[in-house]
């Protein structure tokens, strides 16, 4: 057997040993050191990643759950970050969802690892947050540590304590990293949301024109309702940090 051979049949058995023999000369008791190995680090990412997802599920459902990713899952980076992200994405594209699974699965999932995205950030240059005072005259920046989110779940809320059974009212987040590097969130309603939205799409914009393009959105508001509103609460994200002179980066999410 070739070099290549034997090593794709040691990586095949080392994912599936249930199901792929180990290549031959190898003895049984250095390909369990290996097996362990392997597949422990593997959890150990993921349940660094996911934390709360873990803490809902039984031991052996929980490993289960790893194993079929690591199982199917083409991992191109040895980066916990990035194994992190592949889960995601296998969950959300290729898991077939089991009788163990929580119904918000995805959303939990999601929000956590927004969580570690903003967390481990590394940014090409800092921003400069805005003062508050600057706020109705600037041209106007979501930081690149900020995302605006929606799930029809409380999923600030979930724990072993609190497991809703199906979808409800959509809650809207704001989660951030401010300027301690600590990840924080701000439950928001729609029309916050609404606004740091227009404000992440239109980024550059002044306060007046975020004003002018949420009007027709809000019919129910007059012009100087809405920036009366905008304005108050501009300024308190502002104080967080959340608005700033220049976006450094884009944000991408799964």
């Amino acid at each position: 057997m070739q070099f290549q051979q034997i090593q794709q049949a040691f990586i095949a058995h080392i994912k599936d040993p249930e199901h792929q023999s180990a290549p031959t000369g190898i003895e049984d008791r250095r390909m369990a050191i290996y097996r362990e190995l392997f597949f422990n680090n593997m959890e150990g990412f993921i349940a660094s990643a996911f934390p709360v997802l873990k803490s809902l599920y039984k031991e052996a459902d929980w490993q289960a759950l790893v194993r079929q990713f690591f199982i199917q899952y083409q991992c191109s980076s040895p980066y916990f970050l990035h194994i992190a992200e592949h889960f995601l994405h296998y969950l959300q594209q290729d898991y077939v969802t089991a009788e163990c699974d929580p119904v918000f699965m995805l959303e939990l999932a999601h929000y956590e690892w927004t969580e570690l995205y903003l967390a481990t950030k590394q940014l090409p240059q800092a921003e400069t947050p805005l003062a508050t005072e600057q706020i109705t005259q600037a041209p106007l920046y979501l930081s690149s540590l900020a995302m605006v989110l929606a799930y029809p779940y409380k999923v600030h809320e979930i724990s072993t304590a609190y497991q809703p059974e199906g979808p409800g009212e959509v809650q809207y987040y704001l989660l951030y990293r401010n300027a301690a590097d600590e990840v924080k969130f701000v439950l928001i309603n729609q029309l916050t949301a609404a606004l740091l939205q227009t404000l992440q799409q239109s980024a550059g914009s002044t306060l007046a024109a975020v004003v002018q393009q949420l009007l027709p959105l809000l019919p129910q508001f007059s012009a100087q309702q809405l920036m009366q509103g905008a304005t108050a609460l501009l300024q308190d994200f502002a104080a967080k940090g959340v608005l700033v002179s220049f976006q450094a980066q884009q944000n991408s999410l799964p």
